[in-house]
């Protein structure tokens, strides 16, 4: 299912600010859009974390020293709602000017 408008607004989104949530109720197609949205834009680094896989979950241990790791990346985290103790990690690394770093969630 082609999401032209959705695909749109979301890269709007990161044309005005570092991070951008997808929301919406179960298996409605967030993930998908995500990765369309990857797809669509082909950004030449991302790093993709799906907390739901214990592995991606065992990287986010310590959030801080993982994600300031990954310069220049666009991250993407589904089912952040599982941890929401990275919104404040995400919120620093944000704020670091010198980080150029974007954020789907």
């Amino acid at each position: 299912m082609e999401r032209p408008k959705q695909l749109k607004h979301i890269k709007m989104q990161f044309g005005a600010h570092p991070a951008c949530v997808i929301l919406g109720p179960r298996q409605v197609g967030k993930t998908t859009l995500a990765r369309m949205f990857l797809e669509q834009d082909s950004p030449k680094s991302f790093h993709f974390f799906d907390l739901e896989n214990p592995l991606d979950l065992a990287r986010l241990e310590n959030p801080m020293l993982t994600l300031s790791q990954l310069p220049d990346k666009l991250i993407i985290i589904d089912e952040i709602q599982r941890a929401p103790e990275l919104f404040p990690v995400i919120r620093v690394l944000i704020d670091e000017k010198q980080k150029n770093k974007n954020f789907s969630f």
